[in-house]
């Protein structure tokens, strides 16, 4: 999470999960030798235009170990829990300028569907 968020420290972390978690948020990871390489987090949620979905959410493979199938497994297992929990889709975010994880989602069968418009109300709050 720190390749991310370098100024997320564990204690905000950690207040930031204990309000995720009790909203179906969950995290998977992947370790190489007692270190994780890989981490997503995921939401399972309703939506009236789609019924059931898994959004992936904060994908992040550490640098030292991109284009080594990391990110395949990781989207692998969140597509077999999308399947498991019903899901009729499964989403996520890219940073327009993102292109290297544009490829590699197009790559794993996601398509842009629209646009994601924010409105920033406190600055402050923005990693």
């Amino acid at each position: 999470m720190q390749e991310l968020y370098p100024t997320l420290n564990p204690t905000q972390y950690h207040e930031m999960l204990s309000d995720m978690i009790p909203n179906n948020y969950g995290q998977i990871a992947v370790f190489t030798e007692g270190k994780c390489v890989g981490i997503s987090g995921y939401w399972i949620g309703t939506k009236l235009w789609c019924g059931k979905y898994l959004e992936l959410d904060n994908v992040i493979i550490s640098e030292k170990y991109r284009s080594k199938g990391i990110g395949k497994i990781l989207s692998d297992y969140l597509e077999k829990k999308a399947h498991l929990n019903n899901c009729t889709i499964q989403v996520l975010d890219a940073y327009t300028s993102n292109f290297k994880a544009h490829r590699f989602y197009y790559n794993q069968g996601f398509s842009p569907k629209g646009f994601h418009f924010v409105k920033i109300i406190d600055k402050n709050g923005i990693r």
